[in-house]
Order: C-alpha cells, then structure tokens, then sequence
C-alpha cells in the first residue's frame, strides 16, 4: 500500500462562530485518485480552501509528506507541492491564456522550465494553445477549466486538489475533463477530488469520503461506497 501524502486530523474551520469543519479526519495516499462526495453546504469547498492555506483552522493538523502545514500561507503551501483547482474555475478573466499559465508559475524563479511546461500543457491542452492570446473570460466553460486545470499544473504540483471539476460543463465536456484527470493520474499526480458527479467518480477514484453538515460520515472503495445504502440513493439513484 503506498504511503499517506496528505492527512488531515481532526481539522475544525469557521467562518465567525459557525463551525463550517466540525473535527474532519481523512487522508489521501501518494498516487491514488481520492473522492470527497457530499451535498451542498457540507464543508468540502471549506476543507479545500483550508488545506490550500486560504482559510486558516482553527484547531488540527494537515500534514503534507509528514509535514504540518496547517495556517500556513497560501504561497508557501504552493512551494511545498499542493495546488488547487477551485470550483466555478476562477481564472483570471482579463488575462489571455498564456498569462493566466505564467499566473500560474508565480512562485517558481526558472524562466527557461516555465516556458518548457507551457509548451508541454499546450501539447496535453490543444484547445488552449490555439487560444494563446485569447482572454481567459472570453474561453467557454470547458475551456476555462481546462485552464484552470494547467494554471495549477504550473506550480509543478505532487498533490492535485480539485473542487467540482465537471460543475456546470455540458456532459461530452465532463467526459473530456475525466479524462484528462486520468490522464495526469497515470503521469503520477496525487489527486483530491471533491465531485457531485458520483457516477463518473466512481469510474476514477479508489477511495470515497462522504461529508455532511462538516464531518466525515462515510470512508470505503468504490465498492462499499456502491454497497451502501444512504450513499447509493442520494448519489448514485436507486437504481444503482
């Protein structure tokens, strides 16, 4: 079994004195596709903002790599190999492509790598390397998240987190953005995944959380995650 890159324990986060993380214990192990399923509300945007080092815990540990870096900042996460592609995309819509991917880079000082990796996710996203110098605002949905997607990449990051990917993209878009998914999984990326779409999910991830109302209410494999029966009628229909 391979080792845990990313644990989290008993991780409490609020937004004034509403407990939005109430004690949330998880982890995710190098090389695996890991699953955060849950309804609105639940406190998966929370646990992504809060490892990413956007929201600050008030109590608990994230450890990277056996590393803590719980209410560190958002940058020095960054530098540590944890990036995050953030629900509804967030790409920076007056900025073309090809700055959005520099954005992307920020924290990285090798001039002549950065400019290799572009050419690399130009290669892997050919959509976007035809709209270099298009403004990001101007790209439709599945493009922008294919960007959103790449910015990320650029940190050179060994842990993926991505909120919602397929959110609001028609379904041959959903199709192509799993796909790319598993696509950076077989190039060895680390990747946590908060997805509505439990169905496609299922056909990705090798381990499933479920959270409700700010706690981990559901641990297991895809299989036991289709077994069981809360779980298979509110995300999976009845039918499952």
């Amino acid at each position: 079994m391979s080792e845990v890159l990313l644990r989290i324990e008993d991780l409490v986060t609020s937004y004034g004195k509403i407990e939005a993380l109430k004690g949330v214990s998880l982890e995710v192990r190098r090389g695996s596709i890991t699953c955060l399923l849950g309804p609105n509300g639940a406190g998966k945007t929370t646990l992504m903002f809060t490892a990413a080092g956007i929201l600050r815990p008030l109590r608990g540990s994230i450890r990277l790599a056996g590393e803590e870096i719980a209410g560190r900042a958002p940058h020095a996460i960054v530098a540590r190999g944890i990036a995050l592609v953030p629900e509804n995309r967030l790409v920076f819509p007056g900025m073309t492509v090809r700055e959005n991917l520099h954005a992307g880079a920020y924290a990285r000082a090798d001039a002549v790598e950065i400019e290799r990796d572009i050419e690399r996710l130009f290669e892997r996203f050919p959509r976007l390397q035809e709209r270099a110098g298009q403004l990001a605002g101007t790209l439709s949905g599945g493009e922008q998240q294919m960007l959103a997607v790449a910015r990320a990449l650029m940190s050179r990051p060994t842990l993926l987190l991505m909120d919602e990917p397929s959110l609001g993209l028609a379904p041959l878009v959903v199709e192509e953005i799993f796909r790319i998914v598993r696509a950076l999984h077989a190039d060895g990326v680390t990747i946590f995944l908060v997805e509505q779409n439990a169905h496609m999910a299922l056909q990705i991830a090798e381990h499933f959380y479920l959270m409700e109302q700010g706690k981990v209410t559901f641990s297991g494999d895809p299989g036991s995650l289709a077994e069981d029966e809360v779980v298979r009628r509110a995300y999976l229909g009845s039918s499952a």
